[in-house]
């Protein structure tokens, strides 16, 4: 039988970072990771190994970080865990025995079981799964007209590549714009234009029915009559926790069927802790369950995890989930942290929200200019900054993420209003108009009214 200190089951962003953190907070300790699969893939750059990158080599995580910090790696599947007995089985059939085990098993593409024709040979979903994924991107060369279902982040990113690949590509999302999940309508409607205009064709608002074809797709039927040509189709229909181990060890799970998690990413066994998409998930500011999955938000998890295996510290504790998501179609870059407003008004919080928009350079002649727009969602009571959205360039990315900071850290208009920034002609937004100060400055108005 083997032995270990800590098991962490699951390899990619959360089990990686998780075996990183907690070895480098207790350098005596030892750590072994169980991962199917031979390598594993970056979960965020899945979409642009089908345009932008050559090939999913080039979209690997390598293990050297593992081998550098002296943690063992097996290429295994763990099949059962017994939490009380600390012992973990593998379809290998080795035994493990351990002092903490860490579920870090990630998600799975949604397949709903209504959809006939999901498993008609050229019906592919995106996992995480290098092997899964090589053989997608073989039949890419014999294939020119591709239906993706689902207006998601990865739908949107697989429908953009797959475009820039010359494919004729069709895009279809139930709901009235691509990204309506997760954005308000106007700028999901701005997210669908810019995707059009590169050439995708969108069909938002229609459902689909089924998808046709004899052993072999060759097509998908909506539900308004319509029917669409493919050659190859793409599932994208969400994701689902992978928690179907932690179940059969006896581990509570939530509504969304992700395991059961208190701040400091224990289960309510004491030994046993889980991570990222696999775990429970609590919004930052409206205290529910969400099923949100990112990477950033697993390797936020893992690193609380990891310093808590063994000595609990009160000030490192995971207090909610803000959400803070990001996209680029293009040139043109989308993004938001926390609520957005109708999502606020859905939880009956009396909310209100300014919006600037301005140059992300300056003066707005210097080329590669992008007109930047910034949305806050304001507490009515406290002027505490409960969500904001951004489009504009690709700088988006990191204004998205201050103002997950600004969330995070309570921080409320007035103190964005009296925030000192580093500015720069080829960089940022001028200093008399940066669009997050002046939308807070907006709010600051709007309260006073």
């Amino acid at each position: 039988m083997k032995k270990t200190d800590v098991l962490v089951i699951g390899g990619s962003a959360a089990g990686l970072v998780t075996a990183l953190t907690a070895k480098s907070h207790n350098p005596e300790i030892h750590i072994t990771v169980v991962r199917k699969e031979e390598q594993v893939v970056v979960p965020c750059g899945i979409p642009y190994i089908f345009g932008s990158l050559e090939s999913s080599e080039q979209d690997v995580i390598p293990d050297a970080k593992l081998e550098k910090g002296g943690i063992d790696l097996i290429v295994d599947e763990v099949t059962a865990v017994d939490c009380e007995s600390n012992r973990a089985t593998t379809k290998g059939g080795e035994e493990i025995a351990f002092d903490k085990v860490v579920f870090a098993t990630g998600s799975q593409p949604k397949v709903p079981g209504w959809l006939k024709g999901s498993d008609l040979d050229g019906v592919y979903t995106v996992p995480k799964d290098k092997q899964y994924l090589d053989s997608f991107a073989e039949q890419l060369p014999h294939s020119q007209k591709i239906v993706v279902i689902g207006g998601g982040f990865i739908g949107v990113e697989v429908s953009d590549e797959l475009n820039k690949a010359g494919k004729d590509v069709t895009l279809v999302e139930v709901l009235p714009h691509v990204l309506g999940s997760v954005f308000d309508d106007t700028v999901a409607e701005k997210a669908e234009n810019a995707l059009k205009a590169r050439g995708v064709t969108v069909k938002s608002g229609s459902g689909v029915k089924e998808i046709s074809g004899d052993g072999k797709v060759s097509g998908v039927e909506l539900q308004n009559g319509e029917r669409l040509e493919a050659d190859l189709v793409v599932l994208s229909m969400g994701y689902e926790p992978n928690t179907s181990l932690a179940k059969k060890a006896g581990l509570e799970l939530n509504r969304f069927g992700q395991i059961k998690v208190d701040e400091y990413m224990r289960t309510d066994c004491v030994d046993v802790f889980a991570v990222g998409d696999c775990a429970q998930k609590h919004d930052f500011v409206t205290r529910r369950d969400t099923p949100s999955m990112l990477a950033s938000t697993a390797s936020a998890e893992a690193r609380i995890a990891g310093i808590n295996l063994f000595k609990l510290s009160v000030t490192k504790n995971f207090k909610g989930t803000i959400s803070v998501f990001s996209t680029a179609v293009g040139e043109d870059a989308f993004g938001v942290a926390g609520l957005t407003r109708s999502q606020a008004e859905k939880q009956h919080l009396p909310v209100i929200t300014s919006k600037f928009e301005g140059p992300d350079r300056h003066p707005g002649k210097i080329p590669g200019m992008h007109m930047q727009m910034v949305e806050l969602v304001v507490a009515k009571d406290s002027g505490l900054i409960l969500g904001g959205t951004a489009t504009g360039g690709l700088s988006i990315g990191e204004l998205v993420n201050t103002i997950g900071f600004a969330i995070q850290n309570n921080m409320t208009i007035y103190d964005l209003l009296t925030t000192q920034i580093g500015t720069h002609p080829l960089l940022t937004a001028p200093p008399t108009a940066y669009p997050l100060i002046k939308a807070a400055e907006i709010a600051v108005k709007q309260l006073k009214k």
